[in-house]
């Protein structure tokens, strides 16, 4: 860089910090630095030649990065007790705000329930579909609309009826619940059971069979009346697994109608379709 150059930029240096001490008190620049500026800078300053930069070797290790270990997310299920004291709104706010296993990382919606609160006929599924999920309404998919002709054709409506799952939240994939994931669910699902207190419990498939009975096999249980602390219970096919097996209709419509004729509900005009 010549000395001119030099001179210039040093100039602009002096007239900015002129300005500074002017305009803004803070800086306390005397002008008699400033006018001394170029007086203290060596003359054959920019003609030096620049001092080599010292390059000090520094060990590879004190500049590795330890992994930081990730902190797993923490799941806290609301304490039975608790749930037992709920009723349904609050009941309802648990279930929204509920942190108990993973699954509370992936939804959309819960999946409460839905119908009547006094309903003498409840259902239970295993757990939400994509479309549920979406929607935060239980049944609402392709399954739930086989549901909906089912309860009709029982000659009740879904306004009558409770609808709920064993899970309120929708599975990735449409997988099966977890263990974990069905334990920590589990006290709100009793819980709504006996806010309802309905006289009968229709079980759709093996998972809701498995963990609000602690049974298994739905080919043997099903058309079989099972008790559920004084209420009687029906399990029966999932509406899902008679999208894949239409032959097995006749066997849940077996079964459905020994839950009308505890109603008292005479055959279903369309029972034949």
């Amino acid at each position: 860089m010549s000395r001119v150059q030099d001179s210039s930029i040093l100039d602009d240096i002096s007239k900015t910090l002129t300005v500074e001490a002017e305009t803004a008190k803070f800086a306390n620049i005397p002008r008699e630095i400033l006018d001394e500026f170029h007086t203290d800078m060596p003359q054959d300053a920019a003609s030096a030649a620049p001092e080599p930069i010292q390059r000090v070797q520094v060990p590879a290790a004190d500049f590795r990065l330890e992994a930081s270990p990730r902190t797993p997310p923490t799941f806290q299920a609301v304490p039975p007790e608790n749930v037992a004291r709920m009723d349904m709104n609050a009941l309802f706010e648990a279930v929204r705000e509920c942190v108990g296993c993973p699954l509370r990382s992936n939804r959309k919606n819960v999946v409460f329930g839905a119908g009547s609160a006094n309903a003498d006929l409840m259902f239970i599924g295993e757990g939400p579909g994509r479309d549920e999920d979406r929607q935060g309404v239980p049944f609402v998919g392709e399954a739930g609309q086989l549901l909906t002709k089912m309860i009709n054709a029982m000659r009740f409506s879904r306004s009558e009826v409770f609808i709920a799952n064993i899970i309120k939240c929708h599975p990735p994939g449409n997988r099966n619940p977890e263990d974990d994931e069905a334990t920590a669910c589990l006290p709100f699902l009793r819980r709504q059971i006996e806010l309802v207190e309905p006289k009968v419990i229709v079980l759709l498939g093996a998972i809701a069979l498995k963990y609000l009975m602690g049974r298994t096999g739905i080919t043997r249980a099903r058309g079989n009346w099972l008790d559920y602390n004084g209420i009687k219970v029906m399990p029966t096919f999932h509406p899902a697994y008679l999208l894949r097996n239409p032959s097995s209709k006749k066997d849940v419509w077996e079964d459905l109608q020994k839950v009308m004729a505890f109603f008292g509900k005479s055959r279903s005009p369309i029972s034949g379709r």
